[in-house]
């Protein structure tokens, strides 16, 4: 073995004859440090490379041996380095002591050689071996928190795909995705502190709500182009039709189990896509509920989607200035909208119009200019 390879013991003893003892036995297999007294052993272990292996004697002046270790295991830096204390204190009480305050080992003087080199080889393949688990254990979470990034940044992509599909045969566009998402975080974050939302709203809920907000219309990519893409209002059987994009948006997000039910993210964009079109007076579509039998995922998107809808151009009208927006949304609290959520958006109002303004629409981001949303 090479001095290289050979692991280090911090040897902590003001007597010069129990020092010499221990380093006659142990310094062929080990690289040696000494500390004459608790303080000098702490000054040493203030700042790395630290040993693998500490023998500390307990009768010492100053700082004793019991309040070193306690000192030692108290620091998250050293915690983890075991300790064999040396020591003429054989008492069960003694052992018990030293064991609390978080020892390995104890070795009794006078020293018996063998059980020194034994207990000391015992103690340094414990640690080699907790310290290759622990870099094992780094290692898998390292490729864990790999792979749950991979996953969600395959799943956003995968949203908006899914989106822009849908944008690519209706008025909206991806600026409208990012509007409405940006929307809805808005809305949730300053909810999170109402009672009625703050148990329902955590910080994982609100995640939720803003990468499955760009789904809330994915279903109108099952509606038929000669309804869909109609340049004006839908007669009555048109717009039965139209309504059936909230049950096909449903229907096109997978229902997956994870074992303990649907998984959070599918419940979610289901929610949204299926119920933001419901009315809080019970009016809407598809079920026709009222109040909070809707989802609070589908009244917070209710909200998100009319306003940016007002105030984007379509081809039978023009864009409504934000202040028109803004009264028209007022007029249908507690009719169409939750009126605890319609008040915070007017709360909202000067954030809206700002992320309006940040993702306004271009003629590259308009696929198509259509029709008021069904």
């Amino acid at each position: 073995m090479n001095g290289k390879s050979k692991n280090t013991i911090l040897i902590v003893d003001d007597e010069r004859f129990n020092l010499n003892t221990l380093i006659e036995v142990l310094q062929g297999e080990y690289r040696i440090l000494i500390a004459k007294s608790g303080e000098q052993a702490l000054e040493r272990l203030a700042v790395p490379p630290y040993p693998q292996l500490i023998l500390l004697d307990i009768l010492m002046p100053g700082i004793d041996g019991y309040e070193t270790c306690r000192r030692i295991k108290g620091n998250p830096q050293t915690s983890n380095i075991p300790i064999i204390f040396i020591t003429t204190k054989t008492t069960v009480e003694d052992e018990r002591h030293g064991l609390e305050l978080g020892a390995a080992d104890y070795i009794t003087k006078p020293f018996s050689p063998a059980i020194i080199k034994a207990r000391v080889k015992t103690q340094i393949n414990l640690k080699r071996a907790h310290d290759a688990l622990e870099d094992q254990n780094r290692l898998l979470e390292q490729k864990v928190a790999q792979r749950t990034l991979e996953i969600a940044l395959t799943r956003d992509i995968a949203i908006h795909g899914l989106a822009a599909l849908a944008a690519t045969r209706d008025y909206e566009t991806g600026n409208h995705i990012r509007r409405t998402q940006h929307y809805i975080d808005s809305l949730a974050r300053h909810l999170r502190e109402h009672p009625r939302f703050r148990d329902a709203l955590s910080e994982r809920t609100i995640e939720l709500l803003f990468k499955s907000a760009p789904l809330h219309d994915i279903g109108k990519v099952g509606i038929p182009d000669h309804i869909l893409l109609k340049p004006g209002r839908l007669d009555e059987a048109e717009f039965e039709v139209m309504k059936t994009h909230s049950v096909l948006g449903r229907d096109a997000l997978p229902c997956e189990e994870n074992g303990s039910g649907t998984l959070p993210f599918l419940a979610t964009a289901r929610d949204i896509a299926y119920t933001h079109h419901e009315r809080w007076d019970g009016t809407g579509y598809p079920q026709g509920l009222k109040e909070e039998a809707i989802p609070l995922a589908g009244r917070l998107m209710a909200i998100a989607d009319v306003y940016d809808a007002l105030i984007s151009k379509r081809i039978y009208k023009p864009a409504y200035p934000h202040h028109v927006a803004v009264e028209m949304i007022e007029a249908e609290r507690g009719k169409q909208f939750d009126p605890d959520i319609a008040d915070a958006f007017l709360d909202l109002r000067d954030q809206f119009r700002k992320i309006a303004g940040q993702f306004t629409d271009t003629p590259d981001s308009a696929p198509y200019a259509g029709r008021l949303p069904a």
